[in-house]
């Protein structure tokens, strides 16, 4: 019989630890931004020459790969652009016009035209302008089409393959390429990164950007 207790509470104590384990890897450990230790030149690379736009904030760097009608890129921005705008955070938006998949469009004329033009001015106004009429009305005005001129369809096609190249050198860090995908430098020199799909991630990313917390 007490052996038999004492296997119980070895037992409730085991189980104990693995449901506190996980609720710690649930609610901390799985949101948090990875360190990129590797292909750290290869990606930085990557970064700096695509097409990003960016408010000319004079801070940090945060580059974030997006497309245009991706519900959780509108939602980081939306929420959290404001606050590292506030903190000074230069934000670079990389935008893609993705790939068809089976024959279904993953992107529209005006998207793939309105892409090469941000990736060719870099202009930040225009992306905001964009952004500001819903995706399926946008006509891109006064933008020349890509489709059809093949210096800009090779701009769209360059988006298409900043993800191609991106995607083994994340994972080979323990990143799995998502939209948003999010890279930065912190102040002690560190390079991070995370597929930030979840709101759960957005303070982990303010925190190592230097952006003080919110009352």
């Amino acid at each position: 019989m007490k052996k038999f207790r004492l296997w119980a509470i070895l037992a409730l104590v085991v189980a104990l630890i693995a449901v506190g384990g996980y609720a710690y890897w649930n609610h901390e450990l799985r949101w948090r931004p990875k360190t990129i230790t590797k292909h750290q030149a290869e990606i930085a690379k990557i970064l700096e020459t695509a097409g990003w736009v960016s408010p000319g904030k004079t801070g940090p760097k945060l580059y974030m790969v997006s497309f245009r009608t991706c519900p959780d890129c509108i939602r980081f921005k939306a929420e959290e652009f404001p606050l590292l705008h506030a903190a000074n955070v230069d934000t670079r938006v990389i935008e893609i016009a993705r790939r068809d998949l089976n024959g279904v469009p993953k992107s529209t004329p005006a998207e793939r035209a309105t892409v090469a033009e941000l990736w060719l001015n870099r202009s930040w106004p225009l992306m905001e302008q964009w952004e500001d009429v819903p995706a399926e009305a946008w006509t891109a005005p006064g933008i020349a089409p890509a489709d059809g001129d093949m210096a800009r369809t090779a701009v769209v096609e360059a988006g298409r393959k900043l993800v191609d190249d991106l995607q083994p050198l994340l994972k080979a860090n323990g990143i799995n390429f998502a939209y948003p995908t999010l890279i930065w430098w912190t102040k002690d020199g560190k390079m991070r990164g995370c597929a930030c799909e979840r709101r759960e991630t957005y303070r982990y990313v303010r925190e190592e950007l230097g952006v003080k917390a919110q009352p």
